[in-house]
């Protein structure tokens, strides 16, 4: 399939089968902890980057390889920004025609402040928006966005979105070292938050390959700031193990590039994966992937880490 893949396992959504709206790293930000590289370039305009009658085909057909039970959200997770596809309003609304699975959009939330944007998505069971910042100089120290968006644009699209969203409004906040996990940053980021009044906060840390070199994830001293400052609405999602989400493809090559291309897995875990799904392939694998074209290896945090081929990080 070329949209749809999964289930995957998800922090948040359980087993989620996934849906592609855009190419790779299609995005109106260029986040410096991005696991996918960086946005080259940025880009802020809507329209159908991918056919939307296609990619409700590959969910149908997604949906009816697995039998009840099997598939627990259906989740809207682009390899850029999601609602940078202009049917993405269309496409939710088809999707929840088909099945009685609940379905999910994580975005930036950078496009919120349009009111077409919000109409798009109200519909969903549940929207997980970014929000890593409290100040305007954090929001474009962190996550780099296009000229035309703003910090106050961030919260005014967030904030309007809650007052007319029923569903499930669960903010994604990543924390990286030193920078957003201060006491000064977190308390303004709390000022925003009770602004908004999400549901659930959910703090994670860039346990992936972050595109820029200098990026750390925040350790448990700021992890323990954050949920303390943060309050009771906020929890610290621990890492998962994609690895688990192997299979469904005849070639184990291809089916830990397909995983690859969109979730990075350092060197343990892609060899943890292939001991458990492929034993006594593992040797054989590596060796053919490192021959793919599909796939690259980067270094982060003194750990060897595989990825897309097509992801762009600076060696430095």
């Amino acid at each position: 399939m070329n949209y749809v893949y999964g289930p995957v396992p998800s922090r948040r959504l359980g087993r989620s089968l996934g849906i592609d709206t855009v190419p790779l790293k299609t995005c109106n930000w260029n986040c410096v902890y991005c696991q996918l590289g960086r946005s080259t370039p940025v880009v802020n305009i809507r329209r159908e980057y991918l056919p939307k009658t296609e990619i409700v085909e590959e969910v149908r057909g997604a949906l009816s390889l697995h039998p009840p039970g099997e598939i627990d959200w259906i989740t809207f997770v682009a390899s850029g920004e999601t609602t940078l596809h202009n049917g993405i309003g269309w496409l939710i609304r088809r999707v929840k025609e088909t099945t009685d699975i609940p379905v999910a959009v994580i975005t930036n939330g950078s496009l919120l402040y349009q009111a077409g944007v919000r109409n798009d998505l109200v519909a969903c069971d549940a929207v997980l928006p970014t929000l890593d910042a409290g100040s305007s100089e954090l929001y474009r120290q962190l996550n780099r966005p296009h000229p035309d968006l703003t910090f106050e644009r961030q919260v005014e699209g967030l904030t309007a979105f809650r007052q007319e969203f029923t569903g499930k409004l669960w903010i994604e906040v990543m924390l990286v070292h030193g920078v957003n996990d201060t006491e000064v940053a977190l308390n303004d980021l709390r000022t925003v938050l009770d602004r908004i009044r999400p549901d659930e906060v959910h703090l994670l840390s860039p346990t992936r390959p972050p595109v820029e070199t200098w990026v750390r994830p925040a350790n448990e001293g700021g992890l323990m700031r954050a949920t303390a400052i943060l309050g009771g609405i906020a929890t610290i999602l621990p890492p998962i193990d994609v690895a688990t989400a192997l299979g469904g493809s005849e070639s184990v090559v291809d089916a830990v590039a397909e995983i690859l291309i969109r979730h990075p897995m350092s060197q343990d875990q892609l060899e943890r994966a292939l001991t458990r799904w492929a034993p006594g392939q593992v040797e054989e694998t590596l060796s053919h992937l490192r021959a793919d074209q599909r796939v690259q290896t980067v270094r982060r945090y003194g750990v060897l880490f595989w990825t897309g081929a097509q992801a762009v990080y600076p060696k430095s």
